[in-house]
């Protein structure tokens, strides 16, 4: 049996919707001093927020922080005020700032916003239009006959400039494109399709030595091949028993009936113990899997720790929503913690024949296998890497030059983890 699992390691091919991140020399990162919360950040962390966003330690954790006490800000606005909030978003700077629309109730929204001491910028469309818009595109775009239905890959609002915007295949001629009468104004994009995408422990965070963590390396085998991807997040289901949340593209199965077998893999084509099965895989929505840990090796997996494979880890405190212009930060076997900022939320885009739903992007390049990894804002998780716009590029040089919705970066699409937690009734993140 495990002969025949070392044949198949030959055609061990990485999950089609992974991540893609830069491959940048290491800048050596700032110490924290020992009193500071950043002192709890791996180096390894430290250094991708330094050399992707150019922030020191504690100034990442500060924007990430103002970022979830914008959400839920945001969130009070839009009960209060929906005819008129137009969204909430950090500019580069980090300034949290908070869009109102025309309406009746305008004038105490943003005496509401201006109290509670951000700044306020007045836009045409409220966040409710916007979102009835991209309701409307999404029925239009799943209704439309082949081959056209091929060349419309998905929707997103784009908060900071108040519009809707839809992604068309780079091999469109805009000229000749037409969009119904009720998405006139929308802007189009042209975007390519989108693809998936051990050196010693330095320090285990006080876990066993042979302990899994988010971020590190597994197989997902059936009789047809398997694929290699990343470990999510660690976590607990209803009944208690010991998980891990990651990707559904890595389920061979897809989704169907049949086990799928997880393998711990310590390098590419060697299969290591086995530590579970796929006890859930969702493709369409949220790209999400649950794989339930054998309970021989739980253990290793009873931690609430994400890292670089083979390196010292970060601490997940809690989770988090995402917010456009936030941090983020995510780890995968092939390009360990990369970084870049949020730019879209609630978005729908398609990749190959499913669709991805509720998810958002940050300008974060990702490699094949870094799929089903954690992202990270702070120390708080914040969602599941699905798939990317240069998934099928061998270089992140090469991949920063990738016209996308926001210019030219690349992008990471991710499923949000605490919509994977409400999709799933007593789910949870294994936190400190």
């Amino acid at each position: 049996m495990r002969s025949t699992r070392a044949r198949r390691a030959a055609m061990i091919g990485s999950a089609a919707l992974l991540l893609l991140a830069p491959a940048f020399a290491h800048a050596e990162p700032a110490t924290a001093p020992a009193d500071s919360p950043a002192s709890a950040l791996p180096e390894d962390l430290v250094a991708a927020v330094q050399r992707d966003l150019g922030l020191t330690a504690d100034e990442y954790l500060a924007k990430a922080e103002a970022g979830q006490k914008l959400v839920a800000f945001a969130r009070d606005m839009r009960d209060r005020f929906p005819d008129v909030f137009a969204g909430a978003w950090l500019d580069q700077s980090g300034k949290p700032l908070v869009g109102v629309a025309p309406g009746q109730d305008a004038d105490a929204a943003r005496e509401a916003a201006r109290d509670a001491g951000y700044t306020v910028k007045d836009l045409p469309r409220s966040e409710r239009t916007l979102e009835h818009q991209l309701a409307k595109a999404e029925d239009w775009i799943a209704a439309l006959p082949q081959p056209l239905s091929g060349l419309v890959g998905g929707a997103a609002v784009d908060v900071v400039n108040n519009h809707l915007v839809l992604r068309v295949s780079d091999t469109v001629e805009l000229g000749g494109f037409q969009v119904p009468d009720f998405l006139q104004g929308a802007v189009v994009a042209l975007q390519p399709a989108l693809g998936s995408v051990a050196p010693p422990v330095v320090d285990n965070g006080g876990a066993p030595a042979d302990a899994m963590f988010g971020g590190d390396s597994y197989a997902a085998e059936n009789a047809e091949g398997a694929f290699r991807c990343s470990l999510g997040f660690n976590g607990t289901d209803g009944s208690g028993s010991t998980v891990n949340i990651s990707a559904g593209h890595c389920d061979p199965n897809h989704g169907a009936p049949g086990v799928t077998d997880v393998f711990q893999m310590p390098s590419n084509g060697v299969f290591g113990p086995h530590i579970g099965t796929f006890a859930k895989s969702s493709l369409d929505g949220l790209d999400f899997s649950i794989i339930d840990i054998d309970d021989a090796v739980a253990y290793r997996f009873q931690n609430n720790l994400v890292r670089v494979p083979g390196k010292s880890p970060l601490r997940i405190t809690g989770t988090a929503d995402p917010v456009v212009g936030a941090p983020v930060c995510k780890s995968g076997l092939t390009t360990g913690f990369t970084c870049g900022t949020i730019n879209a939320v609630n978005q729908s885009v398609a990749v190959g024949p499913r669709v991805l739903r509720g998810g958002f992007s940050a300008n974060i390049c990702a490699l094949q296998g870094d799929s089903g990894g954690t992202i990270v804002t702070g120390d708080r998780a914040l969602g599941i890497s699905s798939a990317s716009n240069v998934a099928d590029m061998q270089f992140c040089e090469v991949a920063a030059v990738v016209t996308t919705i926001v210019g030219e970066s690349p992008q990471l699409f991710a499923s949000p983890i605490n919509s994977i937690l409400a999709a799933n009734p007593g789910l949870k993140v294994r936190t400190s």
